[in-house]
């Protein structure tokens, strides 16, 4: 919006008068008239640091299409922004090597060639003093009748400038897969009632009701306070918690004193009970 600042000027006549300040009657102090505060100059706001731009590196050609992205918090990390191009350079080299022989397989054989594809999205998930946490949604079509969805996550650790897996930060798998796989079950099969429209039987033998171990997947540690880990997620791709149909299941639980005892000593403190 624009605004436009009118000054009206204020001429003072000072014919037939003195602007001076006359004398104080004798035995009085003068009365010079008081200075006038001025005020301090504002200092001028310094602008926010600028984070750099994150990546989206897409390609579309007949042999594949190809999607690659990440997130300006860390394209702002050197080491991270390395790691990641580095992924998103083999991704791609890998996706163009499997389209060729995938391409000239069909051609030796007289079917179509269907194009492949590949994508990965890097997120934030919680961004904390020490550590950036992030997932990322991949998918994968090789030709077949449909594509499949995946996961990942990495913790990048500040203090030691390295990639780190959640797991990384329990005593062991098992630890933390014990720590939290009854409320981890517990949600999931919530989330099977809900899409299925019945109960879950665990006992039916059938493998799309069984208890799944969640320290198998893609495990994310995520932050309500934004200083300690006080929640952690479990994403789980198609096929491995039920049918296609169903697709994926993202189950978050609350860090409880359990999930804290199964923590390696050195980074106990890095979490909290919500």
């Amino acid at each position: 919006m624009e605004r436009i600042i009118l000054a009206a000027a204020i001429a003072l006549l000072a014919a037939g008068c003195d602007a001076r300040t006359p004398p104080a009657p004798e035995g009085q102090p003068s009365q010079a008239p008081a200075p006038v505060a001025q005020p301090h100059p504002q200092p001028t706001p310094q602008p926010l640091a600028q984070l750099p731009a994150g990546r989206t590196e897409k390609v579309t050609n007949d042999l594949y299409e190809f999607e690659y992205a990440y997130p300006p918090k860390a394209a702002a990390i050197p080491g991270l922004k390395t790691l990641l191009d580095k992924r998103l350079a083999t991704s791609r080299a890998e996706l163009e090597k499997s389209s060729k022989s995938d391409q000239v397989e069909a051609n030796k054989n007289g079917y179509p060639y269907r194009a492949h594809s590949s994508g990965a999205k890097w997120a934030i998930v919680a961004d904390l003093p020490r550590w950036l946490s992030l997932s990322a949604e991949m998918y994968e079509y090789s030709g077949g009748a449909h594509g499949m969805t995946f996961f990942d996550a990495l913790l990048w650790d500040r203090e030691q400038n390295l990639a780190r897996t959640a797991g990384d930060l329990f005593i062991s798998k098992a630890a933390l897969s014990a720590a939290i796989r009854e409320p981890f079950c517990a949600a999931l099969d919530k989330e099977r009632v809900k899409r299925r429209g019945e109960p879950v039987n665990r006992q039916s033998g059938d493998e799309f009701d069984a208890c799944i171990d969640p320290a198998e997947h893609a495990v994310i540690l995520g932050s309500s306070n934004g200083k300690t880990f006080d929640r952690i997620g479990i994403l789980v791709e198609p096929y491995a918690a039920g049918a296609y149909a169903e697709g994926t299941f993202d189950i978050t639980l609350p860090v409880t004193e359990r999930i804290i005892g199964s923590v390696k000593p050195a980074y106990k403190d890095e979490f909290s009970v919500r």
